[in-house]
């Protein structure tokens, strides 16, 4: 079988065996966030931090809810990397933003962050601000789910298919559950233009 064969029908694999009661549940999650005037803060780091990017616009512009990247301010970013180290950008960027309770961070990552790996500490930070805030946490990650499934309040996992694979799937899989999302009933305030 071609390379694209399988990588397509890992993908059908993966639509087919998406947990829908989280994503359910997610959504049910984003309408309360709304509804007590709530802000959205997406975390993520390489492809993922794009991927927030994207989730933001669509976020604000049909659901809207007042959602932002840090990941988009590549000053402050970069300034708080280099002063103050990678481990806190987010965490630090929370407590500017005075991030409060009735906020959520909403985690796109393939791994969900591991202290013991040194794998995506910033988002470990973040998570512990965020709870320490008594604000929600919610995520879409690969692999097992790491700190954020473990910490998290409602954390879709994609499935894995191929172990060579699990960071394409899991990018691509961020965009079909937030896609989901944004066009749920429940959620969607303002029609997409085509």
């Amino acid at each position: 079988m071609s390379h694209a064969a399988t990588f397509m029908k890992e993908t059908a694999q993966i639509a087919q065996s998406l947990p829908i009661d989280t994503i359910e549940a997610l959504c049910d999650e984003l309408v309360k966030l709304r509804e007590r005037d709530g802000r959205l803060f997406f975390l993520g780091v390489g492809g993922s931090a794009g991927n927030c990017g994207h989730a933001v616009n669509d976020f604000r512009k049909l659901c809207g809810i007042e959602s932002y990247a840090p990941t988009d301010n590549v000053s402050e970013l970069t300034a708080r990397t280099n002063d103050e180290g990678w481990q806190t950008v987010f965490s630090e960027w929370l407590k500017v933003s005075r991030a409060k309770d009735k906020d959520a961070i909403f985690i796109f990552s393939v791994g969900g962050g591991n202290l013991e790996k040194n794998v995506s500490p910033n988002l470990v930070s973040a998570i512990q601000e965020a709870k320490s805030r008594g604000m929600k946490v919610f995520g879409i990650v690969g692999r097992d789910g790491g700190y954020t499934k473990k910490a998290g309040d409602v954390v879709v996992v994609i499935p894995t298919v191929d172990d060579s694979r699990v960071t394409p799937h899991a990018e691509a899989f961020q965009g079909v559950v937030w896609h989901c999302l944004v066009s749920h009933p429940k959620l969607q305030v303002k029609a997409t233009k085509w």
